[in-house]
């Protein structure tokens, strides 16, 4: 009767080169570097990966791979999985890598930018008791300005169809173009034109 034992897991050169990267690059972008290895492997597998299976790719303890998981599902970057007749977890990413940014970009907004935000709102409601702290709430304000600008911004593109999104992003410097020439159009201004005198 043939052997039913799995040969051991073993990750190609080129997945490894990626994983590795995802790990020195997770310490820039906020997460360990076992979370962000953890993170590149399920990214790039084929299939659903339970525990155990990532333990053996990375060469990582069964706790730490637990432990980046969790972090992982805190983040909502992957999603836990069953399969019939099995009682262990599996672990998928999204397919679209759109999803992935969305969500990304969701968390570090919450985490990160609404914070802010809040702080800012309560310090722009105090009344200013010298010229120094007026100076200072103007500039916090412009800063509340510019973000609360770009969360709005960021709010109509999360609205727009994965496509449509794309579509957009690959047209940067047409859409620079289109903005000079409506600034040359309207006059916006007479920086523009003083300048070209």
């Amino acid at each position: 009767m043939p052997s039913t034992s799995s040969p051991p897991l073993e990750l190609p050169p080129l997945n490894r080169q990626f994983v590795a990267h995802f790990g020195e690059m997770g310490s820039k972008w906020g997460i360990n570097r076992t979370v962000g290895q953890i993170y590149a492997l399920i990214f790039l597998s084929e299939r659903a990966l339970n525990a155990d299976e990532i333990s053996e790719l990375l060469a990582f303890s069964r706790s730490n791979v637990s432990m980046g998981l969790k972090e992982l599902q805190a983040w909502r970057l992957v999603r836990l999985r069953h399969q019939s007749g099995d009682r262990r977890e599996y672990f998928e990413a999204p397919s679209d890598v759109w999803e992935i940014f969305r969500v990304l970009a969701e968390e570090r907004r919450r985490r990160e930018i609404e914070p802010t935000l809040s702080m800012l709102r309560m310090a722009l409601l105090e009344e200013p008791t010298s010229a120094e702290e007026r100076h200072a709430q103007q500039r916090m304000r412009e800063m509340h300005d510019l973000i609360d600008r770009l969360m709005k911004w960021f709010d109509d593109v999360q609205r727009l169809a994965p496509e449509t999104a794309m579509q957009l992003m690959g047209m940067g410097a047409t859409v620079t173009k289109v903005l000079g020439l409506k600034d040359r159009l309207t006059g916006g201004g007479k920086r523009g034109k003083a300048a070209e005198k």
